[in-house]
């Protein structure tokens, strides 16, 4: 089988190495990849987000099945040109993907679905905005209603930060389009997770979980990233709970998506957190979360590419997903300044020697080969240091074993991915 694997960050790198390993597959290119997706298959210089160009190149080269990386191709209309050309493609329409697209959106689905979430507002004035949160106090959530790469939330604990927010995204051209509106949430409590499944119209198969850390300082300090580590499985997050999320916050979902003739088909990834009262949705992604691909494809024990077609074929009865009862743990590495401003062009050193330790395998992102061919790092977050063992314990000293050996200048990275698994 010939496949196409669309994006360029550790979530596609993790998602190559899963493909390559597959029997059934012939013929693996990325686009557009980096150095470490180069061992997988051949890097195709063409931008996750141009989608004529992706479709042109599928066509050209007898492309069996696309597999998305990025939720922007996917809100772009990737599958939906796939489909036009007869190509499958393991990921949902644009008008679907609007779940991801919009918070908004989203929202509206959830209340005409039942699901558990969190009292919002839409505002696309700046001045009403703030009205609300001022109304409201704080702790309260600011969402920018479009696409902003998992920077686009503020948690304000008092309602000045909450304005602060509102002003940033809504008068700046900071987010762009992705700020022009923004959603205003009640501040969810409790512990929050990330829930994976296959789905397709009303079916959903679990695929497992994950525990994101998305702020950028220890403690949960800083702001947002795209997130700065993994673990999986999360603590008190047993398969019996994570199919009763199902129930509860997917399921619904996608009756709700039938009902108004934008049926799902893809990935979905439930950001949800389990209060005292049950667990409550925060956001859909209509994609592997990125690095929670990678603390969960580490620990696959059964061929990927066999799942993916049968799921770009709405063949959920064919899809067999296995996971190993080891724990695993993900450490990003980022450039100093990331989420904002960051260094580039440090020159990379370690990562054989990190994938020596056993149990330790690094996955590239923001990462390019410089006129020496020499690794430097090219973007915000640049690799993702995982590791498997027996116990979270295990799991995370061990990635952490990893990370101190590899160097580069303006390296950063936080020094308690996995604490609150430790805790519980």
């Amino acid at each position: 089988m010939k496949v196409l694997l669309v994006g360029s960050g550790g979530r596609e790198h993790a998602l190559a190495t899963a493909l390559a390993a597959s029997p059934a597959l012939t013929k693996l290119f990325i686009a557009p990849g980096n150095p470490g997706t180069a061992a997988c298959g051949t890097n195709v210089a063409i931008a996750a987000g141009d989608v004529a160009a992706l479709v042109a190149f599928a066509q050209r080269e007898s492309i069996d099945l696309v597999v998305p990386g990025p939720e922007a191709p996917l809100v772009a209309g990737l599958a939906d040109a796939c489909a036009k050309i007869g190509i499958a493609c393991a990921g949902p329409t644009q008008a679907a993907a609007q779940l991801e697209g919009s918070k908004s959106f989203t929202k509206e689905v959830c209340d005409a679905a039942g699901i558990p979430t969190a009292k919002w507002e839409r505002f696309t004035d700046a001045a009403h905005a703030i009205a609300c949160v001022r109304r409201r106090g704080g702790p309260i959530v600011v969402k920018a209603d479009g696409l902003a790469a998992g920077k686009g939330v503020v948690v304000a604990q008092t309602a000045e930060e909450a304005e602060g927010a509102i002003i940033d995204m809504m008068t700046s051209d900071k987010l762009g389009d992705a700020g022009k509106s923004v959603v205003i949430e009640e501040c969810l409590v409790g512990e929050e997770v990330s829930l994976f499944a296959f789905c397709s119209g009303e079916t959903a198969v679990l695929i497992g979980a994950a525990q994101d850390h998305k702020r950028i300082g220890d403690g949960d300090t800083g702001p947002n990233t795209g997130g700065m580590g993994a673990v999986s499985p999360p603590a008190g997050f047993d398969r019996a709970a994570q199919e009763k999320a199902l129930d509860v916050l997917v399921r619904p979902m996608l009756m709700e998506m039938t009902r108004r003739g934008t049926p799902f088909r893809g990935v979905i990834f439930a950001g949800l957190m389990l209060t005292n009262e049950g667990p409550k949705l925060i956001e859909y992604n209509v994609r592997f979360g990125d690095p929670e691909a990678q603390a969960l494809l580490i620990r696959l024990t059964t061929d990927l590419l066999p799942a993916l077609e049968a799921l770009a074929k709405d063949r959920l009865t064919d899809v067999r997903i296995g996971f190993s009862d080891e724990a695993s743990a993900a450490v990003v590495m980022a450039a100093k300044g990331y989420p904002g401003d960051y260094a580039k062009g440090g020159h990379i050193e370690g990562l054989d020697a990190a994938e020596a330790i056993p149990g330790v395998r690094v996955f590239q992102a923001g990462t390019a080969l410089n006129r020496e061919g020499q690794l430097v790092a090219s973007g915000g977050r640049v690799l993702t240091v995982c590791a498997t063992a027996p116990t979270m314990k295990e799991a995370v000293e061990t990635a952490y074993r990893g990370v101190a050996v590899i160097r580069w200048d303006d390296a950063v990275w936080r020094r308690d991915i996995g604490a609150r698994a430790l805790s519980v």
